[in-house]
């Protein structure tokens, strides 16, 4: 999980009796906990340097013990695992929603397409996509975050191209793909930005899995292809990515 809720009063409630240490040390296990969504190793010494406070172990000890508790995997967060669970329910639910949208979608490209005068057809699926200038008035889905998709692209694949510039194709680019996915994760249940941007942080977690699209093969002339954010969000090539057909033997 790349997000996760944070009740400031509830917070502050639990750990006002906390040191700026202990509570620094507080916040970083639950930050690993969340982005590995498993129990924190059960050695005092290798949490804390995974949360670099290898000068505080006593501390970090103290607030292990504390909110907390060890068991044969290693320290468990009874909130954290509740908050995890709750988030898998919820994607595994878009996921079905979303193949089963895709199936009725398929089923209707066959019969719904209607030809105009000049014989180009227009079908119920363009509605899907966002126009250039940002998303329809009348929509309720979440309006497309392009900095923090940008800042998890960059976190999930720090060896790719970097975003250097963000022009409008780009922008709409974007745009369009992110209304994609709001719209199927949508089919199971209202959403907010973040229920969209963790589907962008596990796609991109995809991506990272590639050795193809990582640059990690090479090709006949000894190059390797690396993709960029560009390249990941053009229809084609996100359609492939989503399918899995860069993550074969290469």
């Amino acid at each position: 999980m790349h997000y996760y809720q944070f009740n400031i009063g509830d917070y502050l409630s639990h750990t006002k009796h906390l040191d700026a240490m202990e509570d620094l040390a507080y916040r970083r296990l639950l930050d690993l906990y969340y982005l590995h969504e498993r129990p924190l190793n059960s050695g005092i010494a290798s949490v804390a340097r995974q949360i670099g406070m290898r000068e505080y172990e006593i501390e970090v000890k103290s607030v292990l013990e504390e909110f907390f508790h060890l068991s044969k995997d290693g320290w468990i967060n009874d909130r954290a695992n509740k908050e995890i669970k709750h988030f898998r329910s919820k994607i595994d639910q878009a996921s079905r929603a979303g193949k089963a949208s895709a199936e009725r979608r398929m089923s209707a490209r066959s019969t719904d397409v209607q030809p105009t005068n000049n014989q180009e057809p227009i079908t119920n699926n363009q509605s899907y996509i966002c126009p250039p200038d940002g998303e329809p008035k009348a929509t309720k889905l979440p309006e497309c975050d392009h900095k923090a998709v940008i800042e998890l692209y960059h976190q999930n694949l720090p060896t790719m191209r970097r975003v250097e510039v963000w022009n409008e194709t780009r922008a709409g680019y974007l745009r369009q793909r992110w209304r994609e996915v709001a719209v199927e994760l949508a089919q199971a249940q209202d959403i907010t930005a973040s229920d969209v941007l963790n589907w962008w942080g596990e796609f991109f977690q995809s991506v990272g899995k590639s050795r193809f699209l990582t640059g990690r093969v090479n090709s006949k002339d000894g190059r390797a292809f690396v993709a960029d954010l560009e390249w990941i969000l053009k229809p084609s090539n996100f359609a492939k990515i989503v399918e899995g057909k860069y993550h074969g033997n290469n």
